[in-house]
């Protein structure tokens, strides 16, 4: 517990064996009183992995939900077994847990209900391997991004993220879409309903068995970002009522 609030760590998980063990090493179980594992449908063994590993809740969709809907299982059942601090961390080992203690820290002292761990800050990005592509990509789309919902990140597409209860009781994530998309919708469900967003800058890895989208699904996910984005300032504009800012 940090300061008797309840920190929890969950896993979106696909596939993702080969990387499991050396993420879940670097959890600080000192710290983190519970780790929840969702495995969306993989094909190999991460979910007998995990219960090996001694993660504490293994859920398992018997068909493939989504990156979207495998965070729903995630954050549902965080709110069930009464997490104060909730710390999304990918099994692929692309983002380091050992940044926990300080995006637990932040929230557990109140200074920001959310906190995201920037790959852009800095030159961590680059320097990590993300394709260049990518990179412009995101650069281009949190400028607009900045722009329409009226706030200010250095990125909005890290998978690397820490929230108080209080926000995932506040926003309708389950109203959110099942695919890549979920993450963006989710930001802005935040920033719609006023809460502050905090960012600490995050090194990270591109390897081979680190999980990654190629370049169709990447545009059709930029595509997604730009619809939620004009959605965003039209509900706030009184022009649109979408349901997941409800």
């Amino acid at each position: 517990m940090y300061k008797n609030k309840k920190v929890v760590v969950v896993m979106p998980a696909y596939n993702a064996a080969l990387t499991l063990e050396k993420t879940y090493a670097e959890v600080p179980r000192d710290l983190v009183d519970e780790v929840i594992l969702c495995d969306d449908a993989s094909k190999d063994n991460t979910s007998a992995l995990a219960r090996q590993l001694g993660v504490d809740h293994v859920i398992i969709h018997p068909a493939n939900r989504g990156y979207g809907g495998n965070q729903k299982s995630l954050y549902n059942k965080a709110l069930e077994i009464g997490a104060d601090i909730v710390i999304m961390v990918h099994p692929d080992y692309q983002y380091t847990p050992l940044l926990i203690p300080a995006m637990c820290n932040i929230i557990g002292e109140g200074l920001y209900p959310v906190v995201l761990g920037s790959r852009i800050l800095g030159k961590g990005a680059l320097k990590g391997g993300m394709p260049l592509y990518k990179y412009v990509a995101n650069r281009f789309l949190t400028a607009i991004q900045n722009l329409l919902v009226n706030y200010k990140l250095s990125e909005y597409h890290t998978g690397y993220r820490a929230f108080s209860r209080e926000v995932l009781e506040r926003i309708d994530f389950n109203a959110n879409d099942d695919d890549f998309v979920f993450d963006n919708e989710m930001l802005s469900q935040i920033i719609y309903h006023g809460f502050d967003i905090a960012e600490v800058t995050c090194p990270t890895k591109y390897f081979e068995e680190a999980s990654s989208i190629n370049f169709t699904r990447s545009a059709k996910y930029g595509l997604g970002v730009l619809r939620v984005s004009v959605l965003h300032r039209l509900n706030k504009w009184g022009l649109a009522n979408s349901r997941i800012y409800r």
